[in-house]
């Protein structure tokens, strides 16, 4: 027969305790509770039965077993994979809704067009800047934007627009029960622009200020993007500039929009995603506000939608810049010359994504005041093989950019103007160490981390909107977290020299901003990325 004590030990997993033992264990009142034990103790273990200190007000209840008569709980569980997986449905016009549930009160919605600048070649360049800051004006309904702001306050929501290379998207924020003013207004929005001439000129001088404010800003990233799309993809679809040209903004008006819209904002070049909000409710606000819609500029076949495929040529596009009075103040910032190289990777669509997106991760770096553990990429190629090693180096950073039919991956440094010779072959060199050896370790770094901020930035409701929304654009479908971070791991060191060793045969894009007296030539930035050992050819001069 099982004393008291070996009852309890049994409950807590551990070794039977001697009835002596058992009283060292235990003292004073708990003693003397231990002895008053219930006919529920003998069955469910002591300490179950055990009476509280309070006195005889609260009953010896089980904590264990379930009480007589009482019905059985049913306990919360994750529901099914299926009910948060998107959800797509092509209406009779083409337009497709796509839709990801999410809890939560406030949902996330809005329209997203297959449209942008690289889709400007038989246009004027700038339309799609000029539509970015037009958007959330007045329409057929809506009589100017501060109407539209309004009606959204009273949802709680929030609006806004982005143009890219490739897509122009419209999103609203707000409380998911006013799913159908949201719709409507993304409908008015995209299809019923008023483009007043009042509005126009307003965003020629919005469009002016920010491309002054371009040249101006200490951060030369934004430029140097333009410059390296220009270089890699000469006067070719992601080459074509994002930014409106100064010249342009007086040429473009509403007849110019027009021709535009009416060739690119067609309803099977549309997506309207949402997130948070069901499925059916989303397709049946399409279906009311969306479907056999007459927009503003008529329903008359426009132009012929560009469908060029991106042509990678490679090249350089130099900018030389004083860059000696770009911050001023008490703690102004030196004087330094940017350099950007890029090599062409492939497009999202092709398997070898994975990989490129697991590369750019594994070279990492950053600014040199970047300061953190490991998950701030400190761990990175380019913080351990440059910024730890090159204390004149200010900037080392790595980028991956990546469209429906191409990529660019490329490797931004910054340094004194003295220095730009030495810092052009370090990256050159790091170009070339990538297809070396690549460690488990750093490999399992890099993929952790990628998994971590893919995961980590899902959790954003507007980001899975523009994911949502991004990916039914292109593949009419969505991949889920789950299956990337599958496909992130595995990833093998053999998969990284196999990009890295077909990305190296093509010619070097290259973009240069600041003093660039020491800068090498095109052909010996080439003649590097082909050798070896990633180094320049060496320069003999009789004078110095």
């Amino acid at each position: 027969m099982k004393t008291k004590c070996s009852v309890l030990c049994e409950s807590l997993s551990v070794h039977p305790l001697t009835p002596q033992r058992f009283c060292l264990w235990i003292s004073g009142d708990h003693a003397a509770a231990a002895l008053r034990v219930c006919p529920v103790s003998r069955r469910c273990g002591l300490a179950a039965g055990r009476s509280y200190s309070g006195g005889g007000a609260y009953p010896s209840v089980s904590l264990t077993c379930p009480l007589p008569g009482v019905p059985k709980a049913v306990f919360a569980a994750a529901e099914s994979r299926e009910r948060f997986e998107t959800r797509v449905t092509v209406l009779e016009n083409g337009l497709r809704v796509a839709s990801q549930n999410k809890f939560g009160q406030f949902c996330t919605v809005g329209v997203l067009v297959n449209s942008g600048s690289r889709h400007e070649a038989k246009y004027l360049s700038g339309i799609s800047h000029f539509l970015e800051k037009l958007a959330f004006s007045s329409t057929a309904q809506f009589g100017s934007k501060d109407e539209i702001l309004l009606t959204l306050e009273k949802h709680g929501g929030i609006c806004d627009c982005q143009a890219s290379r490739d897509t122009i998207m419209y999103a609203v924020s707000a409380d998911a029960r006013g799913l159908d003013t949201v719709v409507n207004l993304l409908a008015d929005v995209t299809l019923q622009p008023r483009l007043s001439d009042e509005e126009i000129e307003m965003t020629r001088m919005a469009i002016r200020f920010e491309l002054e404010d371009l040249n101006m800003r200490p951060d030369p990233e934004p430029l140097l993007t333009e410059m390296i799309h220009a270089a890699a993809f000469r006067d070719n679809t992601v080459g074509l500039n994002r930014f409106c040209p100064v010249e342009n903004t007086d040429k473009i008006d509403r007849a110019v929009l027009h021709s535009y819209l009416s060739s690119y904002y067609t309803p099977d070049r549309m997506v309207l995603a949402g997130v948070g909000i069901e499925h059916e409710h989303l397709v049946e606000c399409a279906r009311k506000y969306l479907l056999g819609v007459e927009p503003v500029w008529g329903s008359g076949q426009g132009r012929a939608v560009d469908r060029s495929v991106a042509q990678y040529t490679g090249g350089i596009i130099k900018v030389e810049k004083d860059m000696s009075d770009v911050s001023l103040g008490p703690t102004p910032i030196p004087e330094l010359t940017h350099i950007m190289i890029g090599l062409e990777s492939c497009s999202f669509l092709e398997d070898d994504f994975i990989p490129f997106a697991v590369l750019n991760m594994m070279m990492g770096g950053g600014g040199s005041f970047s300061a953190g553990g490991p998950g701030k990429g400190m761990f990175t190629r380019l913080y351990l093989n440059v910024l730890n090693r090159h204390h004149w180096m200010y900037n080392a950073t790595s980028y991956h950019h990546s469209y429906e039919d191409t990529g660019l991956l490329c490797i931004h440094a910054s340094a004194d103007p003295k220095q730009v010779r030495e810092m052009v072959e370090i990256i050159t060199r790091e170009f070339i160490l990538m297809a070396g050896a690549v460690g488990e370790v750093e490999l399992e770094r890099a993929k952790t981390q990628l998994k971590s901020m893919l995961m980590m930035n899902l959790e954003s409701r507007p980001v899975i909107f523009e994911d949502v929304g991004r990916q039914v654009l292109a593949t009419n479908t969505r991949k889920l977290p789950h299956e990337l971070c599958d496909l992130i791991s595995q990833v093998k060191p053999s998969d990284i020299k196999r990009v890295v060793t077909k990305m190296l045969h093509k010619k070097p894009a290259v973009a240069a901003l600041g003093d660039l007296t020491d800068l090498p030539t095109y052909e010996h930035i080439q003649a590097a990325l082909s050798s070896k050992d990633g180094r320049l050819p060496r320069l003999y001069r009789l004078f110095r």
